[in-house]
Protein backbone atom coordinates (compact mmCIF):
# COMPACT_ATOMS: atom_id res chain seq x y z
CA UNK A 1 0.00 0.00 0.00
CA UNK A 2 1.37 3.41 -0.91
CA UNK A 3 1.79 6.00 1.83
CA UNK A 4 -0.15 9.23 1.52
CA UNK A 5 3.08 11.23 1.33
CA UNK A 6 4.23 9.25 -1.71
CA UNK A 7 1.04 9.74 -3.70
CA UNK A 8 0.81 12.29 -6.50
CA UNK A 9 -1.50 15.18 -5.82
CA UNK A 10 -5.03 14.58 -7.07
CA UNK A 11 -6.51 17.61 -8.78
CA UNK A 12 -9.75 18.71 -7.09
CA UNK A 13 -12.86 18.54 -9.23
CA UNK A 14 -13.61 22.23 -9.63
CA UNK A 15 -17.24 23.07 -10.19
CA UNK A 16 -18.57 19.68 -9.08
CA UNK A 17 -20.86 19.13 -6.13
CA UNK A 18 -19.85 17.54 -2.87
CA UNK A 19 -21.11 13.97 -3.59
CA UNK A 20 -19.06 13.90 -6.79
CA UNK A 21 -15.94 15.08 -4.98
CA UNK A 22 -16.39 12.39 -2.33
CA UNK A 23 -16.88 9.73 -5.01
CA UNK A 24 -13.71 10.95 -6.73
CA UNK A 25 -11.77 10.63 -3.46
CA UNK A 26 -13.08 7.07 -3.00
CA UNK A 27 -11.97 6.06 -6.50
CA UNK A 28 -8.54 7.58 -5.85
CA UNK A 29 -8.21 5.61 -2.62
CA UNK A 30 -9.10 2.31 -4.28
CA UNK A 31 -6.86 2.89 -7.29
CA UNK A 32 -3.81 4.24 -5.45
CA UNK A 33 -4.23 2.78 -1.95
CA UNK A 34 -4.12 6.19 -0.30
CA UNK A 35 -5.14 9.84 -0.59
CA UNK A 36 -3.21 13.07 -1.06
CA UNK A 37 -3.36 15.86 1.47
CA UNK A 38 -5.61 17.74 -0.97
CA UNK A 39 -8.36 15.11 -1.12
CA UNK A 40 -11.92 16.31 -0.61
CA UNK A 41 -12.48 14.38 2.62
CA UNK A 42 -11.35 15.09 6.15
CA UNK A 43 -8.12 13.36 7.20
CA UNK A 44 -9.87 11.20 9.81
CA UNK A 45 -12.18 9.83 7.10
CA UNK A 46 -9.20 8.92 4.91
CA UNK A 47 -7.57 7.19 7.90
CA UNK A 48 -10.72 5.18 8.54
CA UNK A 49 -11.01 4.16 4.87
CA UNK A 50 -7.40 3.02 4.91
CA UNK A 51 -7.95 0.97 8.07
CA UNK A 52 -10.88 -0.74 6.36
CA UNK A 53 -8.74 -1.57 3.33
CA UNK A 54 -6.01 -2.89 5.64
CA UNK A 55 -8.59 -5.31 7.09
CA UNK A 56 -9.19 -6.65 3.59
CA UNK A 57 -12.60 -4.99 3.24
CA UNK A 58 -13.99 -3.66 -0.04
CA UNK A 59 -16.67 -0.97 -0.45
CA UNK A 60 -18.88 -3.24 -2.57
CA UNK A 61 -19.15 -5.97 0.07
CA UNK A 62 -22.58 -6.54 1.59
CA UNK A 63 -22.98 -5.17 5.12
CA UNK A 64 -24.53 -7.42 7.74
CA UNK A 65 -25.55 -5.71 10.98
CA UNK A 66 -24.84 -8.42 13.52
CA UNK A 67 -26.04 -8.54 17.10
CA UNK A 68 -23.44 -9.16 19.79
CA UNK A 69 -23.99 -12.27 21.89
CA UNK A 70 -26.58 -12.12 24.67
CA UNK A 71 -23.81 -12.64 27.22
CA UNK A 72 -21.76 -9.75 25.79
CA UNK A 73 -24.82 -7.48 25.77
CA UNK A 74 -25.67 -8.27 29.41
CA UNK A 75 -22.09 -7.64 30.42
CA UNK A 76 -22.05 -4.32 28.55
CA UNK A 77 -25.32 -3.17 30.12
CA UNK A 78 -24.10 -4.17 33.58
CA UNK A 79 -20.81 -2.36 33.10
CA UNK A 80 -22.54 0.74 31.72
CA UNK A 81 -25.56 0.97 34.02
CA UNK A 82 -24.31 4.24 35.51
CA UNK A 83 -23.81 5.72 32.04
CA UNK A 84 -27.27 4.58 30.95
CA UNK A 85 -28.88 6.18 33.99
CA UNK A 86 -27.01 9.46 33.42
CA UNK A 87 -27.71 9.46 29.67
CA UNK A 88 -31.45 8.80 29.59
CA UNK A 89 -32.68 12.31 30.59
CA UNK A 90 -30.32 13.84 28.04
CA UNK A 91 -31.42 11.34 25.37
CA UNK A 92 -35.06 12.27 26.02
CA UNK A 93 -34.29 15.99 25.53
CA UNK A 94 -32.20 15.21 22.48
CA UNK A 95 -34.98 13.14 20.90
CA UNK A 96 -37.32 16.13 21.19
CA UNK A 97 -34.72 18.44 19.64
CA UNK A 98 -34.16 16.29 16.54
CA UNK A 99 -37.64 14.78 16.22
CA UNK A 100 -38.64 16.98 13.28
CA UNK A 101 -35.46 16.22 11.32
CA UNK A 102 -35.98 12.44 10.92
CA UNK A 103 -32.88 11.69 12.99
CA UNK A 104 -32.66 9.31 15.95
CA UNK A 105 -30.08 8.85 18.72
CA UNK A 106 -27.90 5.82 19.47
CA UNK A 107 -25.82 5.28 22.59
CA UNK A 108 -23.02 2.70 22.36
CA UNK A 109 -20.48 1.21 24.70
CA UNK A 110 -16.73 1.63 24.22
CA UNK A 111 -16.69 -1.23 21.69
CA UNK A 112 -19.41 0.20 19.44
CA UNK A 113 -22.32 -2.02 20.58
CA UNK A 114 -25.65 -0.18 20.86
CA UNK A 115 -26.95 0.00 24.44
CA UNK A 116 -29.86 2.45 23.95
CA UNK A 117 -31.94 3.92 21.09
CA UNK A 118 -34.15 7.02 21.32
CA UNK A 119 -35.98 9.24 18.85
CA UNK A 120 -38.11 9.12 15.72
CA UNK A 121 -37.00 5.77 14.33
CA UNK A 122 -38.98 4.78 11.22
CA UNK A 123 -39.68 1.10 11.86
CA UNK A 124 -41.05 0.73 8.33
CA UNK A 125 -37.64 1.53 6.82
CA UNK A 126 -35.41 -1.58 6.90
CA UNK A 127 -32.30 0.64 6.85
CA UNK A 128 -33.38 2.34 10.07
CA UNK A 129 -34.43 -0.95 11.66
CA UNK A 130 -31.06 -2.51 10.77
CA UNK A 131 -29.08 -0.20 13.06
CA UNK A 132 -31.71 1.07 15.50
CA UNK A 133 -31.59 -1.97 17.79
CA UNK A 134 -29.96 -2.55 21.15
CA UNK A 135 -27.11 -5.01 20.81
CA UNK A 136 -26.11 -4.21 17.21
CA UNK A 137 -22.33 -4.12 16.66
CA UNK A 138 -21.60 -0.82 14.88
CA UNK A 139 -17.84 -0.82 15.40
CA UNK A 140 -15.54 0.08 12.52
CA UNK A 141 -14.35 -3.52 12.28
CA UNK A 142 -17.96 -4.69 11.81
CA UNK A 143 -19.54 -2.04 9.56
CA UNK A 144 -16.65 0.05 8.24
CA UNK A 145 -16.42 3.85 8.41
CA UNK A 146 -19.28 5.34 10.46
CA UNK A 147 -19.53 8.19 12.94
CA UNK A 148 -19.61 5.55 15.68
CA UNK A 149 -16.37 3.81 14.79
CA UNK A 150 -14.69 7.11 13.95
CA UNK A 151 -15.66 8.82 17.22
CA UNK A 152 -14.40 5.84 19.24
CA UNK A 153 -11.12 5.73 17.30
CA UNK A 154 -10.41 9.43 16.80
CA UNK A 155 -11.85 10.44 20.22
CA UNK A 156 -13.34 13.62 18.80
CA UNK A 157 -16.77 14.74 17.50
CA UNK A 158 -17.33 13.85 13.83
CA UNK A 159 -19.84 14.36 11.02
CA UNK A 160 -20.24 11.78 8.26
CA UNK A 161 -22.55 12.14 5.24
CA UNK A 162 -23.69 9.43 2.84
CA UNK A 163 -20.80 8.57 0.47
CA UNK A 164 -18.20 9.26 3.17
CA UNK A 165 -19.08 5.88 4.66
CA UNK A 166 -16.72 3.13 3.52
CA UNK A 167 -19.31 0.58 2.39
CA UNK A 168 -21.65 1.40 -0.48
CA UNK A 169 -24.49 -0.21 1.49
CA UNK A 170 -24.19 2.54 4.12
CA UNK A 171 -24.48 5.39 1.60
CA UNK A 172 -28.02 6.32 2.72
CA UNK A 173 -26.96 7.26 6.25
CA UNK A 174 -25.89 10.64 7.62
CA UNK A 175 -24.58 10.73 11.17
CA UNK A 176 -22.91 12.86 13.82
CA UNK A 177 -20.99 11.27 16.69
CA UNK A 178 -19.09 12.25 19.82
CA UNK A 179 -17.14 10.13 22.32
CA UNK A 180 -18.21 9.90 25.96
CA UNK A 181 -15.57 10.12 28.68
CA UNK A 182 -15.88 8.90 32.24
CA UNK A 183 -14.94 10.75 35.45
CA UNK A 184 -11.31 9.61 35.13
CA UNK A 185 -10.93 10.48 31.44
CA UNK A 186 -11.51 6.99 30.01
CA UNK A 187 -13.64 6.57 26.87
CA UNK A 188 -16.86 4.82 27.96
CA UNK A 189 -18.75 4.87 24.68
CA UNK A 190 -20.20 7.33 22.20
CA UNK A 191 -23.37 9.21 21.27
CA UNK A 192 -24.59 9.10 17.67
CA UNK A 193 -27.31 10.94 15.73
CA UNK A 194 -28.33 9.16 12.52
CA UNK A 195 -30.75 9.89 9.70
CA UNK A 196 -31.67 7.92 6.57
CA UNK A 197 -31.90 9.77 3.23
CA UNK A 198 -31.81 13.14 5.00
CA UNK A 199 -30.22 16.48 4.00
CA UNK A 200 -26.71 17.19 5.19
CA UNK A 201 -26.72 18.79 8.65
CA UNK A 202 -23.09 19.27 9.79
CA UNK A 203 -24.32 21.51 12.64
CA UNK A 204 -25.41 18.31 14.38
CA UNK A 205 -21.75 17.71 15.26
CA UNK A 206 -22.05 20.62 17.72
CA UNK A 207 -25.34 19.32 19.13
CA UNK A 208 -24.03 15.79 19.65
CA UNK A 209 -20.84 17.09 21.31
CA UNK A 210 -22.85 19.31 23.65
CA UNK A 211 -25.20 16.45 24.53
CA UNK A 212 -22.27 14.10 25.18
CA UNK A 213 -20.78 16.65 27.60
CA UNK A 214 -24.14 16.90 29.40
CA UNK A 215 -24.13 13.11 29.84
CA UNK A 216 -20.58 13.21 31.19
CA UNK A 217 -21.53 15.91 33.71
CA UNK A 218 -24.57 13.93 34.86
CA UNK A 219 -22.45 10.78 35.16
CA UNK A 220 -19.94 12.61 37.36
CA UNK A 221 -22.54 14.27 39.58
CA UNK A 222 -24.43 11.05 40.30
CA UNK A 223 -21.29 9.51 41.83
CA UNK A 224 -21.01 9.84 45.63
CA UNK A 225 -18.95 12.90 46.52
CA UNK A 226 -18.68 15.40 49.37
CA UNK A 227 -17.94 18.58 47.39
CA UNK A 228 -18.35 19.75 43.81
CA UNK A 229 -16.19 22.57 42.47
CA UNK A 230 -17.49 24.44 39.43
CA UNK A 231 -14.47 25.95 37.68
CA UNK A 232 -13.96 28.54 34.97
CA UNK A 233 -11.65 31.36 33.95
CA UNK A 234 -12.07 34.73 35.68
CA UNK A 235 -14.74 36.78 33.93
CA UNK A 236 -16.67 33.74 32.73
CA UNK A 237 -20.09 32.97 34.14
CA UNK A 238 -20.33 30.09 36.59
CA UNK A 239 -23.18 27.65 37.01
CA UNK A 240 -23.73 26.71 33.37
CA UNK A 241 -22.89 23.86 31.01
CA UNK A 242 -19.45 25.31 30.22
CA UNK A 243 -18.12 24.79 33.75
CA UNK A 244 -15.31 22.48 34.64
CA UNK A 245 -16.49 20.07 37.34
CA UNK A 246 -14.16 18.64 39.97
CA UNK A 247 -15.67 16.31 42.60
CA UNK A 248 -13.91 15.63 45.92
CA UNK A 249 -14.48 13.11 48.67
CA UNK A 250 -14.58 14.10 52.33
CA UNK A 251 -10.77 13.84 52.60
CA UNK A 252 -10.10 16.09 49.62
CA UNK A 253 -9.23 13.33 47.15
CA UNK A 254 -10.50 13.70 43.60
CA UNK A 255 -13.51 11.46 42.89
CA UNK A 256 -13.70 12.53 39.26
CA UNK A 257 -13.63 15.42 36.79
CA UNK A 258 -15.33 16.34 33.55
CA UNK A 259 -13.51 17.10 30.29
CA UNK A 260 -13.44 20.86 30.87
CA UNK A 261 -11.93 20.50 34.34
CA UNK A 262 -9.19 18.27 32.92
CA UNK A 263 -8.29 21.12 30.57
CA UNK A 264 -8.43 23.82 33.25
CA UNK A 265 -6.56 21.85 35.93
CA UNK A 266 -4.18 19.33 34.33
CA UNK A 267 -3.75 16.48 36.78
CA UNK A 268 -0.23 15.21 37.54
CA UNK A 269 0.71 11.69 36.62
CA UNK A 270 0.02 9.44 39.59
CA UNK A 271 0.76 5.86 40.46
CA UNK A 272 -1.87 3.28 39.53
CA UNK A 273 -5.09 3.59 41.56
CA UNK A 274 -3.76 6.45 43.71
CA UNK A 275 -6.20 9.37 43.36
CA UNK A 276 -5.01 12.95 43.03
CA UNK A 277 -5.56 15.20 46.02
CA UNK A 278 -6.95 18.72 45.92
CA UNK A 279 -3.80 20.02 47.61
CA UNK A 280 -1.72 18.74 44.68
CA UNK A 281 -3.88 20.58 42.15
CA UNK A 282 -4.95 23.79 43.89
CA UNK A 283 -2.73 26.25 45.78
CA UNK A 284 -5.19 26.68 48.67
CA UNK A 285 -5.80 24.72 51.89
CA UNK A 286 -8.22 22.05 50.74
CA UNK A 287 -10.36 22.27 53.90
CA UNK A 288 -11.16 25.90 53.01
CA UNK A 289 -13.02 24.65 49.96
CA UNK A 290 -15.50 22.88 52.24
CA UNK A 291 -15.83 26.07 54.30
CA UNK A 292 -16.64 27.98 51.11
CA UNK A 293 -19.52 25.61 50.39
CA UNK A 294 -21.42 27.37 53.17
CA UNK A 295 -21.51 30.37 50.79
CA UNK A 296 -22.40 28.51 47.55
CA UNK A 297 -23.35 31.65 45.58
CA UNK A 298 -20.06 33.45 46.27
CA UNK A 299 -17.31 32.72 43.71
CA UNK A 300 -13.85 31.80 44.98
CA UNK A 301 -10.55 33.08 43.70
CA UNK A 302 -8.75 29.78 43.05
CA UNK A 303 -4.97 29.85 42.43
CA UNK A 304 -3.21 26.91 40.77
CA UNK A 305 0.37 25.86 41.48
CA UNK A 306 1.28 26.98 37.96
CA UNK A 307 0.50 30.59 38.89
CA UNK A 308 -2.73 30.71 36.90
CA UNK A 309 -5.92 31.64 38.69
CA UNK A 310 -9.44 30.33 38.21
CA UNK A 311 -12.76 31.20 39.73
CA UNK A 312 -14.89 28.55 41.37
CA UNK A 313 -18.15 27.80 43.12
CA UNK A 314 -18.03 25.23 45.93
CA UNK A 315 -21.23 23.20 46.26
CA UNK A 316 -22.36 20.39 48.51
CA UNK A 317 -24.03 17.51 46.63
CA UNK A 318 -27.81 17.55 46.41
CA UNK A 319 -29.22 14.57 48.24
CA UNK A 320 -31.97 13.89 45.72
CA UNK A 321 -33.45 10.36 45.98
CA UNK A 322 -31.54 7.92 43.83
CA UNK A 323 -28.86 10.40 42.75
CA UNK A 324 -26.56 10.99 45.73
CA UNK A 325 -25.79 9.06 48.89
CA UNK A 326 -25.12 10.90 52.16
CA UNK A 327 -21.42 11.16 52.95
CA UNK A 328 -20.66 9.48 56.28
CA UNK A 329 -18.88 11.52 58.92
CA UNK A 330 -15.20 10.84 59.36
CA UNK A 331 -14.58 8.82 62.52
CA UNK A 332 -12.15 10.58 64.84
CA UNK A 333 -10.52 7.27 65.73
CA UNK A 334 -10.73 3.73 64.32
CA UNK A 335 -13.47 1.60 65.84
CA UNK A 336 -12.48 -0.91 68.48
CA UNK A 337 -11.86 -4.32 66.99
CA UNK A 338 -11.36 -2.94 63.46
CA UNK A 339 -8.95 -4.95 61.29
CA UNK A 340 -5.37 -3.70 61.44
CA UNK A 341 -5.39 -2.43 57.83
CA UNK A 342 -8.60 -0.45 58.39
CA UNK A 343 -7.24 1.00 61.62
CA UNK A 344 -4.03 2.03 59.85
CA UNK A 345 -5.98 3.75 57.06
CA UNK A 346 -8.24 5.55 59.53
CA UNK A 347 -5.23 6.90 61.45
CA UNK A 348 -3.63 8.15 58.23
CA UNK A 349 -6.88 9.86 57.21
CA UNK A 350 -7.07 11.48 60.65
CA UNK A 351 -3.49 12.74 60.34
CA UNK A 352 -4.27 14.26 56.94
CA UNK A 353 -7.39 15.90 58.33
CA UNK A 354 -5.48 17.29 61.33
CA UNK A 355 -2.92 18.72 58.91
CA UNK A 356 -5.82 20.39 57.02
CA UNK A 357 -5.02 18.49 53.88
CA UNK A 358 -1.26 19.05 53.90
CA UNK A 359 -0.13 15.56 52.94
CA UNK A 360 3.56 16.33 53.43
CA UNK A 361 2.92 17.57 56.99
CA UNK A 362 0.79 14.50 57.78
CA UNK A 363 3.53 12.21 56.44
CA UNK A 364 6.14 13.91 58.66
CA UNK A 365 3.87 13.55 61.70
CA UNK A 366 3.43 9.84 60.98
CA UNK A 367 7.10 9.24 60.17
CA UNK A 368 6.32 7.87 56.69
CA UNK A 369 6.83 9.13 53.16
CA UNK A 370 4.30 11.23 51.25
CA UNK A 371 4.06 8.48 48.62
CA UNK A 372 3.18 5.97 51.34
CA UNK A 373 0.31 8.19 52.51
CA UNK A 374 -1.13 8.25 49.00
CA UNK A 375 -0.57 4.52 48.53
CA UNK A 376 -2.26 3.60 51.82
CA UNK A 377 -5.25 5.85 51.20
CA UNK A 378 -5.46 4.71 47.61
CA UNK A 379 -6.21 1.15 48.78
Amino acid sequence: MHSAAALPAVAPLAGTDRPERIAHARRTLLEQGGLSAHADVEPWIARSWQRCLARGLQPTQRVVFDVVTAQALRRSQDENHELLRAARPVLAQLARAIGGMRYFALLTDAHGAVVDVQGALDRHDPRARAIGRVGIDLSEAAVGTTAIGAALTELQPVWLHRGEHFFDDNGAYSCAGAPLFGPHGQCMGMLDLTGVDVPERPELRHLVARSARAMEDALLQQRPHALLLRLNWPGSSLGGEGDGLLALDRDGFVVGTNSMARQLVPQPLAAHEIPAHASDLLAVPWASLFDAARRPAQPLDLPLWSGLRLQALAQRPELAPGTQRPVPALASMPAAGAPLREAETALIRLAVQNARGNVAEAARALGISRATVYRKLGR
